[in-house]
C-alpha cells in the first residue's frame, strides 16, 4: 500500500510543480504517407551531438519532463529535438492514422531527417513512457541497419509490454489516469471521424467500460487490427528490441502507478550485451524528481549513460 501511494506521489507531484520555460525553433516535415510531424529544436552554438526526446502519451514537446532534458543536455553541450507524434503539436494531422505506441516509423523518419543534415556526429534517443516504447521498438526494428550515428537508447517508464500496462489502468487507484487518457483521447477520435466520416463508430464509446474495450474499437481500427491480442504484440518493444545493434538503457520505477513490473524485459537484459534493465524501487512514472534542483533524475542518468556507459 505504502509503495502504491509513494508511486502516485511520485508521478502527479512532479507535473503539477514543473514549470520549464524553452524557446524552441520548430520545423515541419512530411511523412512517407502524405502526413507531417512538428519538430522542435534547441540549438545553443555549435555541437555535433544530438540528443531526440520522444514524449509520452498525449504529450508534447512542451512537457515539463521534455522541456527539462533539452535544457540539460543543452547545457552539456548538445542540441535537442523534441518531436511531437501526428495530433500532438496543436494541429489534427492529415491522415486517417493518429499516433500509438507501436508506430516507430514515424521516429525513424525523424531520425532520417536528423542524420540528412549531415550536422551531427552522434545522435542518441531517449523516450518517455510511450516514447519510450516508440524508441525501443526503433532500435530493434532497425537492427543494424540502424544509422551509423545513433549510437544509444534510453527510455523511462516504458511499457514494453503493453498489455500489462493496459490491464493495470483499471486498478480502483488508477482512475486519475485512466479518465485523463479517456477524455482526451476520446475528443480526438471524435475529430478524427468528423474528418473522415465513417472511419470508426462514435457510438462505441458509450459502451467503454475497460481499456481494452476502447482499443478494440478504436486503436485497434485505426491501426489496421482486427485482434486485440496482435495489435498489443505490435505495440510492444518487448518483441523487438532483442534485436537492438546499440547500447541500450531501460529504467522503470518499482513503484511505477502504470507500468508494472511484467512491462520491463528483465529477462531478455539478463543475457543481452547492449540491453541493461534499472528498477529503482522509487521515482514512479516519468518523475524521479530531485529536491532543490532545476533538473531531474532521469536527465542525470540519461546524460551519464550516453557518455560513460
Amino acid at each position: 500500500m505504502l509503495q502504491r501511494f509513494t508511486g502516485h506521489y511520485q508521478t502527479i507531484v512532479p507535473h503539477l510543480f514543473a514549470r520549464v520555460n524553452i524557446a524552441y525553433r520548430r520545423e515541419r516535415i512530411d511523412t512517407p504517407d502524405g502526413d507531417f510531424l512538428d519538430l522542435d529544436w534547441l540549438e545553443r552554438g555549435d555541437s555535433r551531438q544530438l540528443v531526440i526526446l520522444s514524449h509520452g502519451l498525449e504529450g508534447d514537446s512542451h512537457r515539463a519532463y521534455i522541456a527539462s532534458a533539452a535544457h540539460y543536455f543543452a547545457r552539456h553541450g548538445w542540441h535537442a529535438l523534441a518531436w511531437n507524434c501526428r495530433s500532438c503539436s496543436g494541429e489534427m494531422n492529415r491522415t486517417p492514422k493518429l499516433y500509438s505506441h507501436g508506430q516507430s516509423e514515424d521516429l525513424e523518419t525523424v531520425v532520417d531527417h536528423a542524420v540528412a543534415t549531415g550536422r551531427y556526429d552522434r545522435i542518441v534517443l531517449i523516450g518517455y513512457s510511450m516514447g519510450g516504447n516508440l524508441t525501443l521498438k526503433y532500435l530493434g526494428t532497425a537492427g543494424r541497419q540502424v544509422p551509423e550515428a545513433v549510437t544509444h537508447g534510453v527510455a523511462f517508464s516504458a511499457p514494453c509490454f503493453i498489455q500489462h500496462s493496459v490491464d493495470s489502468l483499471e486498478r480502483p487507484d488508477n482512475w486519475i489516469y485512466k479518465q485523463k487518457f479517456f477524455r482526451s483521447l476520446s475528443a480526438k477520435i471524435a475529430a478524427k471521424e468528423a474528418q473522415f466520416p465513417g472511419l470508426v463508430d462514435l457510438s462505441a464509446l458509450d459502451r467503454v467500460a475497460v481499456w481494452r474495450d476502447f482499443d478494440r474499437a478504436f486503436s485497434a481500427v485505426i491501426g489496421g487490427y482486427d485482434d486485440l491480442d496482435a495489435y498489443y504484440d505490435y505495440l510492444s518493444s518487448g518483441n523487438y528490441v532483442g534485436e537492438t545493434a546499440v547500447p541500450v538503457l531501460i529504467v522503470n520505477a518499482l513503484n511505477d502507478p502504470i507500468v508494472p513490473e511484467a512491462c520491463t524485459p528483465v529477462d531478455l537484459a539478463r543475457g543481452h550485451p547492449l540491453i541493461r534493465v534499472e528498477q529503482p524501487r522509487g521515482g514512479g512514472h516519468v518523475g524521479f524528481s530531485l529536491r532543490g534542483k532545476d533538473w531531474n533524475g532521469m536527465d542525470e542518468r540519461a546524460l551519464a549513460f550516453v557518455e560513460n556507459g
